[in-house]
C-alpha cells in the first residue's frame, strides 16, 4: 500500500482516487472547491480580469458557460466501467449539457466514496520531492500544513490559464476584451459588433450564442477554404474571416482577407496554457510551448517515476477514457503490478516521440494531442493493464464527431442518428 496524493478533485482526480482506492493505496484528495467536478461546475463568477493576465487577479477554475452542451455524444463520454447513461430524471439528450455531466460526475465520486478522502477547500501551494518522500504543502482557511506522502498525482486540469492571440494593435483597443476563460452569457454583447479570435469548440459555441443578441458577429480563424463566404444555416450575422491583420485605436479591427470593421468587443477563444505553479522539480519537469516535459507516455517523468505522475494532459480524443485508462496504469504502477522501463528506456521513449515531431514539423504545443500523432495510445495503455482492445465503434463515432465538426455542422447534435448508432454498438463496429 502507497500513500498517494492526488491533486484535484475534477475528472482526473475522481477517476485517479478510485483507481488508487481499488488497488488498495492510502489516498488523499486535495481540492480547492467546496465540492467535485472541476472545470465542469458552472459559476456566474468569473476572474477579476476579463483578459486573465493579471497575475493578482481573482481565479476561477471553472470555464464552463451557461448554453455549453458536450460535444461528444454520452456514450464515449462516460468511463468504461460507469457509463453515462441517460436518467429519467436527468437530460435526455444524447449530447447533454455541463449540469447532466456535473450530476454524472457527483453520482461517480458518492458510488466510490472520493468525498470521504476528499479535503475540501484546500489548496496545494507546494509540492516537492525530499529524498524518496514527497512533500505536499497546502492551505485550507487561514492554516498551512505539510504532509509526507510516498507518491504525487496530478490531476489539477489545463482549463484555468488562459493563452491570448498576437495580433498587432490590439492592446490599444478601446473595446472590451475578455478571454473565453470568462464567457458565461451573451446578454452584455446585445446590439454589439464582436469579434472571435479561433474556431475551437468554445468558439463555435459562442458564436452562435452571442449572435441571438449581438448585431454582427465576427470569426477570425486560420484560411480555410470550407469557410470562404460560409453562413451558418440557422444563423444570419456571423462571418468568418482569416486572421486579423491588425487593430487600431479607434476600434477598426481589419482582417487578412481585406474586411474591415468596427467592433466593440474582441473574445479571445484561443485556449489555454498547462499551468503547475505548485510543482518544484529542480528544473526536471518543465513547461515549455505547452510541453510538459519529459513524460514518458504523458503521465510519468522518467527521473521521478513512478513517484511522481500526471493524468489528464492529453487532448483531442474522448478524454474521459484516456484519464481512466491512465489511472488503472498508475494505480497499478504503484502497487507493483505494472512494472516500468528503467529511466533511460522511458527517456530514450519521449527522445523518440519528439524526434518523430521534429520530422513532422509538428510544434511542440501538440506534444499531448493524441491525434493524428499517437492514435493508438488508448489500445496501449489498455493493453498495459490488461485489458482488451477497445472497441472500434468508440473510434468510429469520435471521427464522426470531428467530422461534423470540421464541416460546421451546427446542428449536429440534434440530427444524430441514435437508432444507427445503437446498432452499430450492438454489432461492435461501424461500416
Amino acid at each position: 500500500m502507497v500513500k498517494v496524493a492526488v491533486i484535484g478533485a475534477g475528472v482526473s482526480g475522481l477517476v485517479a482516487a478510485k483507481e488508487l482506492q481499488q488497488e488498495g493505496h492510502n489516498v488523499v484528495v486535495f481540492e480547492k472547491n467546496n465540492r467535485v467536478g472541476g472545470t465542469w461546475i458552472y459559476t456566474p463568477k468569473t476572474d477579476s480580469d476579463p483578459l486573465s493576465m493579471d497575475p493578482a487577479r481573482e481565479t476561477v477554475h471553472s470555464s464552463v458557460y451557461h448554453s455549453l452542451r458536450t460535444n461528444l455524444p454520452r456514450q464515449i463520454m462516460g468511463f468504461l466501467d460507469y457509463p453515462l447513461s441517460k436518467r429519467e430524471s436527468g437530460d435526455p439528450r444524447t449530447f447533454p449539457g455541463h449540469e447532466e455531466v456535473l450530476r454524472f460526475l457527483e453520482e461517480f465520486a458518492g458510488e466510490f466514496g472520493i468525498h470521504e478522502l476528499t479535503r475540501f477547500e484546500t489548496e496545494v501551494v507546494k509540492v516537492e520531492r525530499k529524498e524518496n518522500e514527497w512533500i505536499v504543502e497546502s492551505r485550507g482557511g487561514d492554516s498551512v500544513s505539510q504532509e509526507v506522502f510516498e507518491a504525487v498525482v496530478v490531476c489539477s486540469g489545463h482549463f484555468v490559464e488562459p493563452r491570448l492571440a498576437v495580433v498587432p494593435g490590439i492592446e490599444n483597443f478601446p473595446g472590451f476584451q475578455m478571454h473565453s476563460h470568462n464567457y458565461r452569457v451573451p446578454h452584455s454583447f446585445k446590439d454589439q459588433v464582436v469579434i472571435l479570435i479561433g474556431l475551437g469548440p468554445s468558439s463555435f459555441d459562442i458564436s452562435k450564442d452571442i449572435a441571438g443578441v449581438a448585431k454582427e458577429v465576427h470569426v477570425a480563424t486560420k484560411p480555410n477554404p470550407l469557410l470562404k463566404g460560409m453562413k451558418l444555416e440557422n444563423v444570419r450575422n456571423i462571418c468568418f474571416h482569416t486572421l486579423i491583420k491588425c487593430v487600431y485605436e479607434d476600434g477598426l479591427v481589419a482582417f487578412e482577407d481585406g474586411f474591415s470593421t468596427y467592433a466593440d468587443a474582441i473574445i479571445h477563444c484561443t485556449g489555454y496554457k498547462y499551468h503547475i505553479p505548485f510543482l518544484e522539480t529542480n528544473g526536471i519537469v518543465t513547461i515549455e510551448d505547452n510541453r510538459v516535459g519529459p513524460l514518458y507516455k504523458h503521465v510519468f517523468p522518467p527521473s521521478l517515476a513512478p513517484g511522481l505522475s500526471f493524468i489528464g494532459l492529453t487532448f483531442r480524443e474522448t478524454i474521459f477514457v484516456v484519464i481512466e485508462l491512465q489511472a488503472k496504469w498508475v494505480a497499478r504502477v504503484l502497487s507493483g503490478k505494472i512494472l516500468l522501463p528503467t529511466e533511460e528506456e522511458m527517456m530514450e521513449s519521449v527522445k523518440d516521440m519528439y524526434r518523430v515531431m521534429e520530422e513532422n514539423a509538428l510544434p511542440k504545443r501538440y506534444t499531448h494531442s493524441i491525434r493524428p500523432f499517437q492514435a493508438d495510445y488508448k489500445q496501449w495503455l489498455a493493453a498495459q493493464i490488461g485489458l482488451p482492445p477497445l472497441e472500434d465503434w468508440r473510434d468510429n463515432m469520435l471521427m464522426e464527431c470531428f467530422k461534423k465538426v470540421i464541416e460546421m455542422n451546427e446542428m449536429y447534435r440534434d440530427e444524430w442518428d441514435d437508432n444507427y448508432w445503437d446498432t452499430i454498438i450492438e454489432n461492435g463496429s461501424a461500416s
